[in-house]
């Protein structure tokens, strides 16, 4: 089973997220998702358990998702989970600060099922292989 962790603000985004994850092939295996509209909760929500995989909208009510980025990456616990940003903000400015973040894909609203997925499954699939190599 892969758990997922969604964050975005509208609630229509996530249950179209959530839709696209459960019911997708290419993950090859059943998918638990979680979700949440705040960038602070997401933060106590990841504190409470493991995830393989989060998926963080830019813009978010009470933290920023790059700076939610920021925060992923300095903890030990949560440093090397797939961070999938989906967001309307999709200039190049905010590519590249997403993945200088740290952000491992970065898919633009409004996305296809199939895309969402499949950037997931890659992600995954690499911060895995990358767990292995490090022990």
């Amino acid at each position: 089973m892969i758990r997922i962790l969604l964050i975005d603000d509208s609630a229509a985004m996530r249950a179209h997220m959530r839709a696209a994850l459960e019911r997708a092939p290419e993950l090859g295996q059943t998918a638990e998702v979680a979700e949440t509209a705040s960038g602070f909760e997401a933060l106590r929500l990841m504190h409470r358990g493991a995830y393989d995989a989060v998926i963080i909208d830019i813009n978010l009510p009470d933290i920023d998702g790059l700076e939610l980025i920021r925060f992923i990456r300095q903890s030990r616990h949560h440093r090397d989970v797939a961070l999938v940003v989906v967001s309307a903000l999709s200039s190049a400015r905010e590519r590249e600060r997403a993945f200088r973040l740290g952000a491992h894909a970065f898919v633009a609203k409004p996305f296809s099922p199939d895309t969402l997925a499949s950037a997931v499954r890659r992600c995954v699939a690499s911060s895995q292989l990358r767990l292995r190599v490090a022990t």
